[in-house]
């Protein structure tokens, strides 16, 4: 990856700099002509994985205020970078050129924490520089043509270029790990098809353009089993394994496809810890941050619950039978943990030094894991698929006693049970989650954990002003003592957990409430030029206003860009059941973007296309042959 300001020119300041591999190669690399840096009139990313840099230089020949030389810098991620000037004074240019390049090899763990070392000296290599660390490491510059001059001391390379009048000439700079260059394969397009958004609201297209884009540039592969692809969780802070991340971005990206889903599977199904003992099926992770009123919560536990829910949820989208076969005993070893850890109270607890409290959020996963299970049990012809529905029956009424917090206002849902059993009656953004009951078959519902009425009033409070920010959903309701609009999980919002909102509550039929916080969502998507970051301010929209970025947000991050593929698929409400051969349609019947068309959809294992009018009717224009519509 590459960061840099938008003037383009790196100078070693804060996370500024090339890596490659958790490795800063490259942290200073500042353009001179004419002894001056360019004066850049724009910067943007042009894809992903580049940025472009225009900008003009002023040269001894000008007379009046126009500049006489454009450049172009054009930087991708692999540390390649073409640097373009262009002659537009009418008569022959000499360019004097300066590059001024330095690096401290530091490892970005070292860097972020603002504990890099001093830059390395460089040495001459062959057409440009090489630095080495003492643990061995190294960078090396190439370049093309060969500089002038290269001065080891001061890390610069030096070139004179003439141009002839409207001429162009270009420089092409690398930088490598003391390797010849790999290319980089773009592979995502296996994973990831090419999805088409349009509509009345000329949003949607860049929307599901972008984040496509976002994510396959995450896209990683396991070393020791290369055929298996997922997601980093974001960049820069989190592109280690995330197994939570990565399986809620499958889950999100299943009307994509089933192959990043089985990819991502097959890499956490390795992480899960098999043999003997109260462990056994629980798949690692480490803690995150829960907020200023709950311990951290365990990863690991999100993610164990979620192996069975995506599973299920992508035999209904069609995967192959062949992996469905092969990740089923995952699946029912997580099941079986998730029995040993509810224990007889029926309530999972968090590890660690949350031990004892049950937090709400964690019983809606195992809620949805149990009834999605037992549809999964069911339909691969396995034992306890009955005895899982009445342990979701037991728990949706352990929950309904024991959860929620009557008040004159209606009540509302407690965050957490503490391990003494008193409810902490914070209201949230992860509240969302006990709208989210999964999917299963065509033709069949399932209850969530709240009531009719309690559902009812949930809704009510997402909607509110005290969660909805105008810009989606605040992880903490401004109404609580700890409320904080740049906090984590203190009230910043998530983009993650307004999808959520968006999609369950349309699902359960509260759909101005849904159709509030997508509009706010997308309006902030379009503040951020569609990249969402993971989480922003939660800071009440006003008139002329922006939403304003956290500043230790990955942008992109995998599950905000999965996020808008979400939100933009819960508007035609696709339920599938690949195995049966059909399809239902469920669309959101206020229609809150206007008309809206996807394509480049998968149902099993065939393009799918589905249209929505203005009136909310749903259409499907292309499917598998075979595939029934049902209801």
């Amino acid at each position: 990856m590459a960061l840099s300001a938008e003037d383009g020119q790196l100078v070693g300041r804060g996370l500024e700099g090339v890596y490659q591999s958790g490795r800063r190669l490259l942290s200073r690399s500042r353009l001179r002509v004419f002894d001056q840096e360019p004066l850049v009139l724009q910067g943007r990313m042009a894809a992903s994985d580049r940025a472009r840099f225009l900008g003009a230089v002023r040269t001894p020949a000008d007379l009046g205020p126009d500049p006489g030389a454009t450049v172009e810098r054009t930087r991708d991620a692999d540390g390649t970078e073409r640097i373009t000037f262009g002659n537009a004074t009418g008569r022959p240019l000499r360019l004097p050129v300066e590059l001024a390049l330095g690096t401290d090899l530091a490892a970005l763990g070292a860097v972020a924490a603002g504990r890099a070392g001093p830059e390395l000296r460089a040495s001459v290599h062959g057409t440009g520089l090489r630095w080495s660390a003492p643990d061995g490491a190294q960078a090396v510059v190439t370049a093309d043509p060969p500089p002038k001059d290269a001065l080891a001391s001061a890390g610069v390379l030096r070139w004179e270029l003439v141009l002839g009048p409207g001429a162009r000439r270009t420089i092409e700079v690398g930088v490598h790990a003391g390797r010849a260059a790999r290319p980089v394969a773009r592979s995502g397009g296996q994973c990831l098809p090419e999805g088409l958004a349009e509509g009345d609201d000329p949003r949607v297209e860049p929307l599901l353009r972008t984040s496509l884009d976002d994510l396959r540039a995450l896209l990683v592969r396991d070393p020791a089993h290369p055929a298996d692809v997922h997601l980093a969780a974001g960049v820069p802070w989190r592109c280690g394994a995330a197994p939570a991340e990565a399986l809620w971005a499958a889950r999100m990206l299943l009307p994509l496809g089933t192959q990043l889903a089985a990819g991502t599977l097959r890499s956490v199904a390795r992480a899960a810890r098999t043999g003997a003992g109260a462990s056994e099926g629980r798949v690692a992770g480490p803690l995150r941050d829960a907020g200023p009123y709950l311990p951290p919560v365990c990863t690991g536990i999100e993610a164990t619950l979620a192996f069975p829910a995506v599973l299920a949820e992508a035999r209904l989208w069609g995967l192959p039978e062949q992996e469905l076969a092969e990740l089923l005993p995952t699946a029912e070893r997580c099941l079986r943990w998730l029995r040993g850890a509810a224990g007889e109270s029926g309530l999972v607890a968090e590890p660690g030094p949350g031990a004892g409290v049950s937090r709400a959020e964690t019983q809606a996963h195992a809620h949805r894991a149990a009834l999605l299970g037992a549809d999964l049990l069911e339909a691969c012809n396995r034992p306890g698929a009955e005895e899982w529905r009445d342990w979701a029956r037991a728990l949706r009424l352990r929950f309904g006693a024991d959860f929620w917090c009557d008040d004159p206002a209606g009540g509302r849902p407690a965050a957490a049970l503490t391990a003494e059993g008193r409810p902490v009656p914070v209201l949230g953004g992860g509240a969302a989650h006990l709208l989210d009951t999964g999917m299963l078959g065509v033709g069949r519902t399932a209850e969530g954990l709240l009531d009719k009425v309690q559902t009812e009033q949930l809704a009510r409070l997402l909607g509110s002003p005290s969660c909805d920010s105008g810009w989606g959903l605040r992880g903490l309701a401004a109404k609580e003592a700890a409320y904080n609009p740049f906090g984590h999980r203190a009230g910043a919002v998530r983009v993650h957990e307004t999808a959520v909102a968006v999609a369950g509550l349309a699902a359960a039929g509260y759909e101005r409430e849904a159709a509030g916080l997508l509009r706010g969502l997308l309006d902030a998507a379009e503040a951020f030029a569609y990249r969402l970051p993971e989480m922003y301010a939660g800071e009440q929209r006003t008139a002329g206003g922006a939403p304003v970025p956290h500043p230790a947000a990955c942008r992109p991050a995998a599950v905000s860009a999965a996020a808008a593929v979400h939100v933009l698929v819960a508007l035609a409400g696709i339920r599938p059941d690949a195995p049966a051969r059909t399809v239902a349609l469920q669309p959101v019947r206020c229609a809150p973007l206007g008309a809206i068309r996807l394509a480049g959809l998968r149902v099993a294992g065939e393009p799918f296309a589905v249209r929505v009018s203005r009136l909310g009717l749903g259409m499907v224009e292309e499917a598998a042959p075979g595939l029934q519509l049902g209801v």
